[in-house]
């Protein structure tokens, strides 16, 4: 599925962006670049770049009335070249780049970038010059990046074809990074040289007509340079091949951390305003990023932070974090944002508590988190080591501790005069480079706040192999990203595994195969019932709105939901026969596919008992049916009544860039009053709903709050999880199917009321 802004590689280009020729691509050992002049920009930013990396190849400006360019000899055309280039950086006006591009296939270069707009972003015309553009690239056996792109930077293989200043020195790190954005390439530089966090690849990625960000996951996960993707995002164009890279990384053990922007209404005018793309449903983006184990994350701080930490440190191995500070407040904070985050802070061990008060002053507390207090900085530096570290010698080997976060490093921002004190921060990292390395738990340095780090200190903390966290705030959160990652790594889907049984639903959604579905009253209570697998989708609608209840109840019942007894039935007399066959109390609700909201016009009665109420209940209802114009009834269903238990509700929308999106929380009054719902894109295994049960802040009344029955979770999820396959089923004519009350008590699970939306038009 494609949205209207980028999209993915067509046909003919698809062998040109396999993994193994981007690894070609990112790595030019010769780069020429075409429209290059001394008053132009963007080639004067190509050149900077190229120095500030240490590109030694050569790097060939190409211009028809330029014999020379910043005091390099250049050729008039790429077909002048002596021998080919790996990379043609065209800087050319639109209307000259196909023939730049038949220049590069002449002359043998097999990639290219392309800086001109004025393409698919400004609507349909620049859409059909993009294609062209397309085909000619691809009919030249050339790799593009672009158009409307500004090139992209290689840390590890010294090469920067980029349009934009590089500020120096640039880190070669663990970091791959691809941004849907171009000039906000020079800030995610900017920011990751103030950290001291190195990029292994940082790409721009434009219009992505050849080129996607899914192709840059494909390639990063494979990249043995790169241990972290992080991505920019202002819309996912092809959700599928989207959601099967992010398999791949996810099984390659390469977290994915992305910046998905686009959440508010501004956001998507913004997004759609720039990249002529659509800014899909927020909530659902959120639970596809979920289900597809990639980190959300809403700044570039937190991107690159959290970056960082999963790519240098050590992995937690759980929840139970052991800090060591300097500060109390320090502690307090830690503290707060840890229990934010659901980290653990448990006590230490007594045998470590014992072993840290030996080296802390009588008036602190050898506790988790650890204040070793500024009591050491009063007198002078006379050895190596100090309170703090030994403090974190001794936490390290705490049996009920899975990491520690140390906040013990703190450097000058040059390197002292004095050679002593120089020499003693150099053996203190030297130690903790040791002590990091050989730790039975992991350790993760952070500093207090998340403030530049200074060349000494960017040097130093290098040749030793140690990156702190960017301060506590953005530590903290990082490290309950990671966290997250670890414990939902390996269960990333890429896409549908499993489609429900064919339904061939009624020609009227509002006509029942039968006058009368009863509901058998063997239905079982306990859904015993296996998902359907393997069945091709229907393809039986054939007309579009509202489903009558007893239709949708039909395709809920065959498809192994279990819904309450009831019966159709059209006379007072025939009523209380169904009553009493359901059980008594009883409902009535009039049975119509023009009417879905039937209490809005009092057409359900609850409660009733007696003969009386149901024949009285029974004339109710068909009033307050017949009073709607253009209404067509088929009767009264007469359904049981179910007190106590919980009311959920579960419901299937169609989105518009995903598809099948379930949305699960607590039914009746609560899903407007509390917004307590988790979504998953469908299909959803009963494992899956588990988890989404588990989002919900309602999951306490489930379990059996303040002596209630609890409910038997396993048979919740089996249900709910059927209950997406029968809305597969339909084959994408469903707009909407949502059961209001799922009634739950304990492993009794009932759908109350159903609603059923078809459209059997396609949705643009």
């Amino acid at each position: 599925m494609n949205l209207p802004g980028r999209r993915a590689a067509s046909p003919p280009a698809q062998g040109l962006v396999t993994p193994g020729r981007l690894r070609e691509f990112f790595a030019p050992r010769s780069i020429a670049v075409v429209g290059a002049s001394d008053t132009s920009g963007w080639a004067r930013f190509i050149v900077a770049s190229s120095a500030t990396v240490g590109f030694t190849g050569p790097l060939i400006p190409v211009h028809p009335a330029h014999a020379t360019v910043f005091g390099r000899p250049a050729v008039p055309s790429l077909r002048d070249l002596p021998e080919p280039v790996d990379l043609a950086f065209i800087l050319a006006p639109i209307q000259a780049v196909e023939g730049v591009l038949d220049d590069a296939g002449a002359a043998g270069v097999r990639g290219a970038v392309v800086l001109a707009s004025g393409y698919r972003e400004v609507g349909p015309q620049g859409r059909a010059l993009e294609d062209m553009m397309l085909a000619r690239a691809a009919a030249n056996g050339i790799t593009m990046l672009g158009p409307n792109c500004l090139g992209f930077v290689n840390a590890h293989s010294r090469s920067a074809p980029f349009a934009l200043t590089l500020p120096p020195p640039l880190t070669a790190g663990p970091i791959g990074v691809a941004l849907q954005s171009g000039a906000l390439a020079s800030v995610v530089l900017a920011f990751a040289r103030s950290r001291a966090i190195g990029v292994s690849t940082l790409t721009t990625m434009g219009n992505e007509s050849m080129i996607s960000t899914v192709d840059m996951i494909d390639y990063l996960a494979e990249d043995e340079s790169t241990k972290v993707i992080c991505l920019f995002l202002e819309e996912i164009g092809d959700p599928e091949k989207f959601a099967r890279a992010a398999e791949k990384a996810d099984q390659a053990g390469k977290p994915i951390v992305a910046l998905k922007v686009g959440s508010s209404l501004a956001g998507q005018q913004a997004a759609l305003a720039h990249t002529g793309s659509v800014a899909g449903n927020d909530a659902v983006v959120d639970a596809v990023l979920r289900q597809l184990n990639v980190v959300r994350v809403t700044s570039i701080e937190e991107l690159l932070c959290t970056g960082a930490l999963l790519g240098y440190d050590r992995w937690p191995r759980g929840r139970r974090m052991g800090v060591v500070t300097a500060s109390g407040g320090a502690c307090d904070i830690i503290a707060d944002r840890a229990s934010a985050q659901g980290v653990e802070i448990p006590p230490f061990a007594p045998e470590t508590a014992a072993a840290i008060t030996e080296h802390l002053p009588p008036f602190a507390a050898a506790k988790n988190p650890l204040d070793v207090t500024g009591y050491v900085l009063a007198n002078s530096r006379v050895s190596t080591l100090t309170a703090i570290d030994h403090a974190l010698d001794a936490a390290v080997q705490d049996p009920g501790l899975d990491f520690v976060l140390f906040s013990g490093v703190t450097l000058p921002d040059a390197r002292p005069a004095d050679e002593l004190l120089a020499s003693m921060i150099e053996g203190r990292l030297a130690w903790l480079e040791q002590r990091i390395a050989s730790s039975p738990v992991p350790v993760i340095p952070g500093g207090a706040t998340c403030v530049d780090v200074s060349e000494y200190g960017r040097d130093l903390l290098g040749r030793h192999h140690i990156h702190l966290l960017g301060g506590m705030e953005l530590g903290v959160r990082a490290l309950g990203h990671a966290l997250r990652w670890l414990e939902n790594r390996g269960n990333a889907r890429s896409g549908p595994a499993r489609r429900a049984a064919a339904r061939k639903v009624p020609a009227s959604p509002g006509v029942p195969a039968s006058p009368g579905v009863p509901a058998s009253p063997g239905v079982p209570a306990s859904p015993g019932v296996p998902a359907a697998s393997g069945v091709p989708a229907a393809s039986g609608v054939s007309a579009s709105g509202a489903w009558s209840e007893v239709a949708a109840r039909s395709l809920l019942s065959d498809s192994g939901v279990p819904v309450v007894p009831a019966e159709l039935v059209h006379s007072a007399d025939e009523a209380v026969a169904a009553a009493r066959r359901v059980g008594l109390p009883a409902a009535v609700k009039i049975c119509s596919a023009q009417i879905p909201h039937k209490s809005d016009i009092g057409g359900v009665a609850l409660g009733l008992s007696t003969e009386a109420e149901i024949r009285a209940g029974y004339e109710q209802v068909l009033a307050a049916g017949r009073s709607v114009a253009g209404a067509g009834l088929d009767g009264v269903l007469v359904s049981a009544m179910r007190t106590g238990g919980v009311e959920l509700l579960a419901g299937v929308t169609m989105d518009p860039a995903f598809g099948a999106v379930l949305a699960l929380g607590l039914g009746g009054i609560w899903v407007e009053v509390l917004k307590d719902t988790s979504l998953r894109v469908l299909p959803v295994d009963a494992g899956e709903v588990k988890r989404m049960l588990a989002d919900l802040r309602g999951l306490p009344l489930l379990r059996g709050a303040r002596g209630t029955r609890p409910a038997d979770l396993d048979a919740v999820a089996k249900v709910i999880s059927v209950l997406g396959d029968a809305a597969l089923s339909l084959n994408g004519a469903l707009r909407a199917l949502e059961v209001n009350p799922l009634w739950v008590s304990g492993d009794q699970v009932e759908a109350l009321d159903v609603l059923v939306v078809t459209e059997t038009e396609p949705t643009p």
